[in-house]
Formats: C-alpha cells, structure tokens, sequence
C-alpha cells in the first residue's frame, strides 16, 4: 500500500526530534513507523483493509489493532487515513461475525492456516484458539478512531451485531463448564498449544468473569480466567454502553456483565503475596488456584494503565509492577545486554521488545523510561527493526524478524517519550 503523505511528514517531524537524541533511535523510529502500512496491508474493493501480522500470512483481531495505533493520531486530518482505519475496523467486525471464537483468520475463504484443529476451521479462519482480547481490541481501535475523528459513521447495524454477539458469547463463557459449545483440539504439539480436559480446559467456578481458552501470547491459560483480558473485557464492555443507541437493551447488558467481570476481578484476582503484599494474579478458577506471573504480550498486567484498566498508581497494581519487574517473576530475564520480561511461548532466556516498549509506555520513572529506550536501541541485531523474542545474552539470536506490532508498539513508546519531555 502507498505510504500517505501524512505518514512521510509525521515521520520527518519527529525523527528529526529523535535524531538529537540519538541517530540509532531515530533510524529505528524511520523504520519501524511506516512498517505496517508499507508491508502488511491490502486493500479490498469493498473498502476493507486486511493486514497481515508480518512473517504470518494471516490477520489476527488482536495484533491488527496495535498494528495501527500508532497511526490514530493522523486520522484527526487525513481523510485518507481515516479510510484505511474504517477498512481495518470493517474487516475485524467482518471476521467477528463469522466466527467471535477464532483469533486468526484469512484474507479470502481459502481453508489455509491450522487445518488439522478440531473442530475443523471455517475456510475464513487460520486459527481458532479463543482469546478474550480478540474481541476487546477491535473495539478499542473502534473507540480510538472515533475520539479522533468524531466519525460515528462505524455505529450500524454491523456494530450492533458485533456488539450482540460479544455480549451473548462473553455471558455464556461465565459458566463455560456448563454452557460453552467452544471446544479446541491439536494433536501433536507443544503442551501448550492445545486444550486439555476434553478440550474444555482446566475446571473452573463461576466467578463472574469470563473464561479464556489461551493468552495473547497463543498459549493456552492454565487457569481459565485470566485477569488482565478480563480487565480488558470490562474496558470493551464500556465502550460498547457507550456507543449503542440510546434506549438498545443490550447498554443495560453490557453494563451489567462489566460490573459482574470487575466484582470478579476483585474478588478472586487479588491475591496474597508474601513479598509484595497484595497484587493481581495472572490467573485463577476461581476455586483457590492461581498463578503469578505476567507474559509479554499485550493484554498483560503490566499494560493495564496503557489500556485504561487501572491508574498507573493504583497500589495493588503498582505492587504488581514490582512483581513482575523482578526475578520472583518466572518470566522476568536479566542478560549482558537487556533485562525485562519474556514469555513461555519463546524459549528460557528471550526478552521480548513489546515487553520492554510497554514496560516504558506504562514507566513513571524518566530514568526507567531511558534505560529502556538505550535497551530497545542496541537490541535489534543491525536490522533495524523490533522483534518478538531475542536472547538476553546475544541480542543477534531472535524470534521473528518481521513483526509489524512489535515496530508500532517501539515508536508509540518513542512518541510518549517525546510527549513526556524524556528524548
């Protein structure tokens, strides 16, 4: 797709900002922001836009909102820009509506992707492990567009479809051991790729929350209600009340299940520990299991302030913070050359950059937040682009050398830096 004007001058003004800073900075900041747009968007005739994730020929709900966040701002102005966000936010409410459980789909009705999983995908879909933030992100980027454009013109009968079928699924994952038809199969794979129990998970009670089958990060949840993506549940919850017609039934739906999934929150992912006092466990069921840690992606529990779920002050979560910023953190690696948090999905001793771009985002210390910035700056192998895991030890070993969110998530973290008067 052609890089609007828009993009080149908004690239130009700040880099030239950054160059000041640091030239190695800025030279990511060039690359890494026009990513999305230069290498994984195409456009449809109908006006819809499908995106890649970048080495994965496929779209997912959640990475296709991240993909472009970092563009809102633009939309304020550029008509053009405004067209491309209204065909991302068209096609994720298209692939909602044709399957709300599948995370991944294509860009035609093909039948490409995991075509071994049981039950067997629909031909739209690449991937069918369901995430609670596959639905939570599309209305994020639905709220974000509008709050900078003032254009309502998404708010149809389409969305109110979406809105419906959000609402029905998430009620009726409240009591997924009795109510939920989702079941996921995968033969022949790691442990975590693949439901157990018959497909239906590890038993859980109902809390109030919603249940998940997997993280962001694609793995499946130990405990199936994982609590940042419930956060993220009740955040898309409100911005649905908001949005539907005045009158619609489904406000007072929506408004009722948020209340429920926070009561939840509260009541069963706070839990005791013995360092850090109270903090909020990464998952539980509801039946006094949990497990503490946090991954690298996005919903995490170190992002709940960048996603509006939590003050970045909020005591239990700043003792959260504490928690997974330190090596009581299974998944908190400290190398030669970088220190933060890894993920289960990638192998022991891999930090990965949307781990350190949101631990920044979400910083309230200017010397964290450059430390960070000199981390992100001398960890990309010469490519000059951001990745999804690379080894703490040697930079030069990584996972994944195209990945369109991990680029956009850098320069938003860049940006806010700016705003903050750090760079």
């Amino acid at each position: 797709m052609n890089v609007p004007q828009s993009v080149r001058d908004h690239i130009a003004k700040v880099s030239s900002r950054v160059e000041k800073h640091s030239p190695k900075l800025a030279e990511l900041y060039r690359n890494c922001y026009p990513n999305t747009i230069e290498t994984t968007m195409v456009p449809h005739d109908d006006g819809t836009v499908f995106m890649v994730t970048g080495d994965i020929p496929a779209m997912w709900l959640r990475d296709s909102t991240p993909q472009v966040s970092h563009y809102i701002p633009l939309a304020a102005d550029d008509e053009e820009m405004r067209a491309i966000l209204r065909g991302v936010i068209s096609m994720q409410f298209k692939y909602i509506l044709i399957d709300p459980y599948a995370n991944g789909f294509n860009e035609f009705p093909n039948g490409h992707g995991h075509t071994d999983d049981r039950p067997k995908n629909d031909p739209w879909v690449w991937e069918r492990k369901y995430e609670i933030d596959s639905l939570c992100y599309p209305l994020r980027l639905l709220d974000l567009y509008i709050n900078a454009t003032g254009d309502k013109s998404l708010l149809d009968g389409t969305f109110r479809s979406v809105a419906e079928t959000v609402i029905g699924l998430w009620k009726r994952e409240q009591r997924h051991m009795e109510e939920s038809p989702y079941r996921f199969f995968r033969d022949n794979c790691p442990h975590s790729d693949t439901i157990h129990n018959n497909g239906l998970g590890a038993p859980v009670s109902y809390t109030g929350m919603t249940w998940s089958g997997f993280r962001p990060s694609d793995d499946g949840c130990t405990y199936g209600y994982l609590i940042a993506s419930n956060f993220f549940a009740v955040k898309a919850l409100e911005i649905l009340a908001r949005y539907l017609p005045e009158g619609d039934g489904l406000i007072g739906e929506a408004e009722k299940l948020a209340g429920e999934i926070y009561d939840g929150i509260m009541k069963y992912g706070v839990v005791e520990h013995g360092k850090y006092g109270k903090i909020f466990a990464c998952e539980v069921d509801g039946m006094g299991n949990s497990i503490c840690m946090d991954d690298a992606n996005v919903p995490s529990l170190l992002s709940l302030p960048y996603l509006g779920c939590v003050a970045a002050d909020d005591p239990v979560y700043r003792n959260t913070r504490r928690f997974i910023l330190s090596k009581d953190n299974p998944y908190y690696i400290e190398g030669k050359f970088a220190r933060g948090v890894g993920s289960p999905h990638t192998p022991g001793g891999y930090i990965w950059h949307l781990a350190l771009s949101m631990q920044g985002l979400t910083a309230t210390d200017p010397d964290e937040v450059r430390e960070l910035l000199k981390m992100l700056e001398t960890t990309d192998a010469g490519t000059g682009y951001m990745h999804e895991g690379f080894l703490a030890d040697d930079p030069g070993v990584y996972t994944r050398p195209w990945f369109a969110w991990s680029n956009s998530l850098f320069t938003e973290f860049v940006e806010s830096a700016i705003d903050r008067g750090i760079i």
